[in-house]
């Protein structure tokens, strides 16, 4: 996720692609081709696309909401990640998504030059956004500015863990030696800030991947049981605590700060008014509001779409 989650494989397996067929199906039987239907009025049909993560489905709810109350009919379509969701973008089938940049960044630059180019992204958002504006624009794709709000991909332990091998850091975590087994998402295996930067960048020992998600509620308790050392989430996950978990410090700074940024398709959402209503939200929203959102879903077990109108009530972005 940023990721998100936002950490990147760099190819769709044929499985994959029966799995986004599968999905571009499932939300009330209808394919993506076939947009529309949901909220809004008559300005157009949009469907907002969401990862498979807390975080991208309360952002995708706002979004829809957010361009519902501007005149457009819209509904969110949940896919379980970047692989999935990026190339129905770049198709039309999906016309907005709620992204981050440096991920994407990285992201669009291996699936142009290899999985071992040269970095893009960096600490610097206007760079980066530069960055990811020329590996966009040919593919179709339109970023619309940055806002404030930020999330990083992050690595957590159990206390135990932690207070048994003395581990602050990932490079403790490197140091110690211990054979790790790691829940994230399947595709941690070949994203650059996930597996390969942990045992290139920190000599960390991972001997396999859980792919129960990113930090999903099963990553974690997995985590807390024992079943697995380390689980992959994002520095705005709210219920560390509830599981007996705690944060490695990303010392040697492998993950760039993400901040979150819509990317819609050019040609089907690429209309002034559409930027206008999301750069309204995008300038308003904060990291501490991506915590609570967080919060509220993952903890008090609210519905994303309730967080999302309530959020945006209490913000003045939409009518009540």
């Amino acid at each position: 996720m940023s990721s998100r989650s936002r950490v990147a494989r760099t190819a769709v397996a044929a499985g994959a692609v029966i799995t986004l067929a599968a999905g571009l199906t499932a939300c009330g039987g209808k394919s993506l081709e076939e947009k529309g239907g949901g909220k809004g009025g008559g300005k157009g049909e949009l469907v907002i696309g969401s990862a498979g993560f807390t975080e991208s489905k309360v952002l995708a709810e706002i979004y829809s909401r957010v361009l519902a109350d501007a005149g457009y009919r819209t509904r969110v379509q949940t896919l379980a990640n970047r692989e999935l969701y990026e190339p129905a973008l770049e198709k039309g089938q999906i016309d907005v998504v709620p992204e981050y940049a440096s991920t994407l960044a990285e992201f669009l630059n291996a699936k142009k030059n290899g999985s071992k180019a040269k970095p893009v992204a960096s600490s610097d958002i206007d760079k980066t956004v530069t960055a990811l504006e020329k590996l966009a624009s040919p593919r179709g794709l339109k970023v619309l500015p940055a806002g404030r709000a930020t999330d990083q991909n992050a690595f957590a332990v159990s206390k135990e863990f932690a207070a048994e091998n003395k581990l602050k850091t990932l490079s403790d975590l490197g140091a110690s030696k211990q054979k790790i087994k790691l829940a994230s998402g399947e595709e941690c295996e070949t994203r650059v800030f996930c597996k390969p930067g942990l045992e290139k960048t920190y000599g960390i020992d991972i001997t396999a991947l859980d792919p129960k998600g990113v930090g999903t509620p099963q990553a974690k308790q997995a985590v807390k049981d024992g079943i697995d050392q380390l689980v992959l989430t994002t520095t705005t996950d709210a219920t560390l605590d509830n599981f007996g978990l705690v944060l490695l410090k990303d010392d040697k700074k492998l993950q760039n700060a993400d901040n979150v940024l819509p990317v819609v398709n050019a040609k089907s959402a690429g209309d002034k008014e559409i930027a206008a209503a999301l750069g309204k939200l995008t300038r308003a929203l904060t990291t501490e509001d991506l915590i609570t959102l967080n919060r509220k879903v993952d903890a008090e077990r609210l519905k994303p779409a309730d967080v999302a109108q309530a959020y945006l009530e209490s913000k003045g972005l939409v009518k009540k």
